[in-house]
């Protein structure tokens, strides 16, 4: 397949906004200036029940962690929790950028979602973000009821490298003894530093997210060569048994295709129930960038229909 009309402006006018990174001399200081000066359209905020700002302990001496919690309309009186953790390649984005999307999975899957403001690299590299990532996770687990939400039911859930962190966060909770998680939802995740798979040749440029791009967020995330072969920075090389069931997404024109249906394929082979899907015609980043395109539209009712369904107290049928 090629990008049909609609899709390439879409790649047109993101590329055209969003920093040459591993193209040229650019730090990520410049890069976040860079986005911060673009002059976003004014969009009404889509209607939630509630938004709160919260600060949570860090791990051991990291400071505190700003999440920002969704509560959705029309939900069962004590709702499953999804932790978010948004993308970015460790270094870009933030509670701001993934807002609305926060906004739609809260509603569309009757869930309470957090979202976690997890340091980014390299002002904090490695193993920053899987630390905070884990601590917000056990903070929720042990607030739940408190918040309104159910401790039994509780999911992760990201996009890139914040699908990095999902995983991560489910494995560093087996390996310590909790909390239990439910589901995990990993939109085309950023697992492997090795950056080598046959995607990343296919698709290196021309669709918005290029391989120098994520190369180049590894980068800055990986503290040192060791940390390639640690499981919470590269989950590709865990242990995969025990993970809760999950939910995948993978972009057709995305250099991170190949390592997500990869890690897909692994987990089933662990014995981990779960659902890849690749989505034609679509680039790295629509599910929380292009809610006007159909495609958008179609991946994000599959990903939430599979948390509201993982989440449900009763069966959904």
């Amino acid at each position: 397949m090629t990008l049909s009309p609609e899709w390439q402006t879409f790649v047109d006018a993101a590329t055209a906004a969003f920093p040459a990174l591993g193209t040229e001399v650019l730090d990520a200081a410049e890069a976040r200036a860079f986005l911060a000066a673009r002059k976003a359209p004014v969009v009404a905020p889509i209607p939630v029940a509630g938004v709160e700002e919260w600060l949570v302990p860090g791990p051991d001496d990291a400071p505190e962690v700003p999440v920002r919690l969704y509560r959705p309309l029309n939900a069962e009186p004590v709702p499953g929790v999804v932790v978010f953790y948004h993308g970015g390649g460790f270094v870009l984005c933030s509670l701001d950028s993934h807002d609305r999307f926060c906004r739609t999975m809260a509603n569309e899957a009757g869930v309470i979602v957090i979202s976690v403001d997890y340091r980014l690299a390299p002002d904090a590299r490695f193993p920053a973000a899987a630390e905070d990532a884990y601590a917000v996770l056990r903070w929720v687990a042990d607030h739940a009821e408190s918040l309104g939400g159910d401790p039994n039911r509780i999911a992760v859930a990201g996009d890139s490298a914040g699908g990095n962190l999902a995983t991560v966060a489910a494995i560093a909770a087996r390996d310590n003894g909790g909390p239990d998680i439910a589901f995990q939802l990993l939109m085309y995740p950023m697992l492997d530093p090795a950056c080598d798979t046959g995607s990343y040749t296919a698709n290196a440029e021309g669709y918005f997210t290029t391989a120098a791009h994520l190369r180049w967020y590894w980068q800055q995330y990986l503290s040192s060569d060791a940390a390639r072969t640690d499981p919470y920075a590269n989950p590709t090389i865990a242990d995969l048994t025990g993970l809760p069931p999950a939910h995948i997404a993978t972009a057709e024109f995305d250099p991170l295709r190949d390592e997500g249906e990869a890690y897909g394929q692994r987990l089933r082979e662990a014995g981990v129930e779960t659902e890849i899907h690749r989505w034609n015609g679509t680039v790295h980043g629509f599910m929380s960038m292009a809610f006007h395109l159909r495609e958008t539209q179609r991946a994000n009712t599959a990903a939430f229909t599979a948390l509201r369904r993982a989440l449900a107290r009763t069966p959904v049928i």
